[in-house]
């Protein structure tokens, strides 16, 4: 097949053509130069998958050079990726924490007050304030959530805000 500067890479013809010529040299390169470790086959075919998503910018004559590029760039990302990995392994967690006991249990008994409080507000009220201020939705997509002005989800939200003050003595949200 001739290699003309008019041909699309975007027939199927033309790239199958690429594929068959160039196929087999991108593996072995990547065989060749990192090994099986890093999926050479794999690499291979993610390389004519970016070249076909890339086919109307790459000439016939500029092909090559990409498919080459492209997967010799995959490997390194998937070996930057790797190193990354193993230095995440090497840091232990921390087996302690600079919480008392007693701290922790306060928190669990607080926690436990909160969720019942929370769940005897009624169900308009719980769910305005949990949507902004668990899930951080603002007043005006609450509303058009709900249904409701965006005057009854402030009013929702601030009479469920005014019920856990009342009832958590040291309640504060930000």
């Amino acid at each position: 097949m001739p290699k003309d500067l008019k041909e699309n890479i975007c027939e199927a013809k033309v790239f199958e053509h690429v594929y068959n010529t160039y196929s087999k040299d991108v593996h072995d390169f990547l065989y060749y130069k990192y090994g099986s470790q890093f999926n050479p086959k794999d690499k291979t075919q993610e390389a004519f998958i970016k070249l076909w998503d890339n086919c109307k910018k790459v000439t016939l004559s500029k092909a090559k050079s990409f498919l080459f590029t492209v997967a010799n760039n995959m490997v390194l990302n998937d070996i930057k990726h790797r190193k990354v990995v193993l230095n995440h392994q090497k840091l232990t967690p921390q087996s302690h924490t600079n919480e008392t006991p007693e701290f922790i249990l306060e928190q669990e008994q607080f926690y436990q007050r909160y969720t019942k409080v929370l769940a005897n507000l009624s169900d308009e009220q719980r769910v305005a304030f949990l949507l902004n201020k668990a899930e951080g939705k603002k007043h005006s997509e609450i509303a058009e959530i709900l249904g409701v002005t965006q005057k009854v989800v402030e009013y929702r939200i601030y009479s469920a805000f005014s019920i856990l003050k009342k009832e958590l003595e040291g309640f504060k949200l930000k």
